[in-house]
């Protein structure tokens, strides 16, 4: 492990280990944090209808995108492991995606994760399930699978992509000749 910046206030040390993966040495104000969360899963519900703890793991920083993909091929045994924050932040962050989703009125959905990229095998595509925890723990591995949904946003998207697809339907006429005008 080395040291890659350091500031004489009390502002946080960063650093990497072997790998190259790059901690943050003190604190993130918890209130701080909380903010990045909700904000996060609000953002994520208004793009999409739904919020992904793993996607607001990247969103707020500590899980980058790149590390998360090598996950999504299996190249990484578990998601903890390249997170750049220690456990007790992860479970305060998966608190946090909790409570907000609570207070939203959000529908937890539970997702199955498997690995992108495998072959097909005898025309069946090999299902190869990824971890998200060091220990494995039932709860844990559910906690970080459960999506939430914004169900009323949900009809709106819908409503909104049928109106889209109706408007261009309509650009495109036929004129008498049979070919296609739009």
């Amino acid at each position: 492990m080395f040291f890659v910046k350091t500031k004489e206030n009390n502002s946080p040390r960063l650093y990497a280990d072997a790998a190259g993966v790059i901690y943050m040495e003190g604190t993130v104000k918890n209130s701080e944090l909380i903010g990045k969360v909700h904000s996060a899963v609000y953002h994520q519900c208004r793009q999409r209808g739904y919020a992904a703890p793993a996607d607001v793991l990247v969103d707020i920083g500590v899980l980058p995108k790149q590390k998360y993909e090598d996950w999504r091929f299996g190249k990484v045994r578990y998601l903890e492991q390249v997170c750049t924050c220690n456990l007790k932040k992860l479970s305060f962050i998966m608190k946090q995606i909790r409570s907000y989703a609570k207070k939203a009125n959000l529908k937890p959905s539970f997702c199955y994760y498997k690995r992108w990229g495998v072959k097909k095998k005898h025309g069946q595509k090999a299902v190869i399930p990824l971890r998200f925890s060091k220990s494995g723990n039932p709860e844990i591995e559910r906690a970080y699978a459960t999506h939430y949904v914004d169900l009323g946003r949900v009809e709106q998207l819908k409503k909104e992509r049928q109106k889209q697809k109706e408007a261009d339907d309509s650009k495109e006429t036929v004129n008498n000749d049979g070919e296609r005008n739009g």
